[in-house]
């Protein structure tokens, strides 16, 4: 198991920065190799639920999610969403925070546990390097998307 947290600021407002990282399709153009399918009726809400698939070919896996917290930004209080990962391969969870920063800005925090099946304890700090490094860069590049 693995934890790690990735924290940003954005020159957002706090409802604009939750649009653009809650809008799930989106992840899927900036985490390498994966499509995200959204298989529940929008508005996204308590009980969305999603598939972000990774990989290429017979090498690819499902990981699907569920949103189980959905409490968007509002007249200043911070807004938190609560992803459960329910796939064979990869199990924890997600939180993403928004909240009001500096000057009027975004500020975000992103939380996550992740349990890959069947990888050995020996190699959890290489997974939660690597989790931050694309993690981080996906929250970078949705925050700069319109």
């Amino acid at each position: 198991m693995v934890t790690f947290f990735v924290e940003r600021t954005a020159p957002l407002p706090p409802d604009e920065a939750w649009r653009r990282l809650t809008e799930w399709h989106r992840h899927g153009e900036v985490v390498p190799l994966t499509r995200v399918t959204v298989t529940t009726p929008p508005p996204t809400r308590r009980g969305t639920l999603f598939v972000a698939r990774t990989g290429v070919g017979p090498l690819a896996f499902d990981d699907p999610m569920e949103v189980t917290v959905w409490q968007p930004p509002r007249d200043g209080t911070p807004g938190r969403c609560r992803l459960e990962k329910r796939g064979r391969a990869i199990t924890g969870w997600a939180e993403i925070e928004v909240r009001p920063g500096p000057g009027g800005r975004a500020r975000v925090v992103w939380r996550e546990e992740v349990r890959v099946r069947f990888l050995p304890g020996l190699f959890d700090g290489a997974l939660r390097r690597a989790a931050r490094y694309v993690f981080g860069r996906a929250a970078n590049r949705l925050l700069r998307m319109p």
